[in-house]
């Protein structure tokens, strides 16, 4: 029988998709929002690209997800963390 793939929902566009084509946003133990590349806390997921990213803004994906107010400064550090790992 083939292994089931670990389906995820983007926060930014709503689509299901598999887990490892993911990237995890997570929130600390200090509440602190951050990228989580090992993918082993909890937390919420987003494409890997930035359109996504800015539709969790809009819609206020990640704060849903994580039942908290996120400031723009905390969007601006995941925009940049996705891009450094865009371009690897």
């Amino acid at each position: 029988m083939a292994k089931k793939t670990p389906l995820r929902k983007c926060v930014g566009c709503g689509e299901m998709i598999a887990k490892k084509n993911m990237l995890r946003v997570i929130k600390t133990k200090d509440n602190e929002i951050k990228l989580d590349p090992t993918g082993k806390e909890n937390g919420a997921y987003l494409h890997l690209n930035r359109e996504c990213l800015e539709k969790a803004m809009k819609s206020k994906g990640l704060e849903r997800s994580f039942k908290m107010s996120i400031g723009t400064d905390v969007y601006e550090q995941l925009e940049k963390e996705l891009m450094a790992i865009e371009t690897e």
